[in-house]
């Protein structure tokens, strides 16, 4: 149970909304921290805990795509294919992606290390094709730049070539600071 593991942490989220449902996107996030998704138990705990129904739980968890009804690999890639991705290559992104590990959208490797998922807008339309890759996001790929960012991943874990997300605008710089 979520409230047996995380009682302090869902009280803090609950004292910031003064209308409790407004607390569903952030008690899903932390639902989903703890299992790698959202489980079924754990949306009928956040119904009970917001005076929500559990389909008006599951509403919102289907409509946000970072949000996962199932486990995903220990990388989640989501190929943004908006227009403007779809544009500039999106498509064929998930295809090197199926060729070099095998997965279509939806789809995990049998290692569980990658899942690959197509996804609406991720907000970087001036770099596209692009992807997210947990927190991280790859932009202006190419089939080269695919396979190194696999190959990184699978041998360290991480890849050099992550490249934000960027908040915008920048924040402004404090007095003295250059």
């Amino acid at each position: 149970m979520l409230t047996d593991k995380y009682g302090k942490e869902i009280d803090e989220i609950l004292s910031r909304y003064p209308v409790k449902r407004s607390a569903l996107i952030p008690l899903l996030y932390l639902a989903q921290r703890e299992q790698g998704y959202v489980t079924e138990a754990a949306m009928k705990e956040i119904a009970q805990l917001l005076k929500l129904t559990p389909p008006q739980v599951y509403e919102t968890v289907t409509f946000y795509t970072v949000l996962n009804l199932k486990p995903v690999g220990k990388f989640h890639m989501q190929v943004c294919k908006s227009l403007m991705c779809a544009l500039a290559g999106s498509d064929t992104v998930i295809g090197w992606i199926k060729t070099k590990l095998g997965i279509a959208p939806g789809e995990s490797t049998p290692d569980g290390l990658f899942t690959l998922s197509a996804v609406e807008c991720l907000a970087s339309c001036g770099t596209a094709p692009m992807m997210q890759i947990n927190d991280d996001y790859y932009e202006q790929l190419t089939e080269q730049k695919v396979e190194k960012i696999l190959g990184d991943l699978r041998t360290t874990g991480t890849s050099d070539l992550k490249s934000g997300p960027y908040m915008w605008p920048l924040p402004v710089a404090v007095k003295g600071e250059k």
